[in-house]
């Protein structure tokens, strides 16, 4: 992914209004995120615990979405599985993040859902530069580069799904 500035992030949004989007806290962090190991730029909002970010580049343009999740979860003695890079992580490492649809049905009230690394380092799982909290992984058989695509080849289903 090609690194990005906050104006194009606070620009790539397709699921909030423009004030939202002037509004939602970017991080400060962007000249050191690791992105030539990132698939999407994801990020938690530290004033809004139920709420995180995440940004993509999609056909040669960022887009941006607005994600919703339970600030507090149930069941943290059992494991999950991601449904965008595939790594399972126990507990609380795996989060229905929900996103509200863009345009009309998102003004309507309409959304869609994708159970994802809480911690939004899809990314870095998928390469193995991060690994899950869990002596237990599962082993998989694909490449490196067989991993990468199938997180974005999910990522971007996703994406398209709250486009519409």
């Amino acid at each position: 992914m090609k690194s990005l500035t906050e104006q194009e992030i606070r620009a790539s949004f397709v699921n909030c209004s423009k004030g939202e989007a002037r509004r939602l806290a970017v991080p400060r962090d962007l000249d050191q995120r690791p992105w030539d190991d990132l698939d999407f730029l994801g990020w938690r909002d530290p004033g809004a615990p139920d709420r995180s970010y995440l940004v993509a580049e999609r056909d040669g343009a960022a887009v941006g979405v607005t994600l919703r999740y339970p600030a507090s979860q149930r069941g943290f003695l059992h494991r999950s599985m991601c449904s965008l890079c595939v790594t399972t992580h126990p507990g609380g490492g795996v989060s229905l993040m929900t996103a509200r649809k863009a345009g009309p049905a998102g003004r309507e009230g309409n959304s869609v859902g994708v159970y994802m690394c809480t911690d939004l380092a899809c990314s870095l799982y998928a390469r193995g530069r991060k690994v899950p909290d869990s002596v237990l992984r599962m082993e998989e058989s694909l490449t490196v580069d067989e991993r990468i695509a199938r997180t974005t080849g999910n990522l971007f289903a996703f994406l398209d799904r709250v486009r519409g």
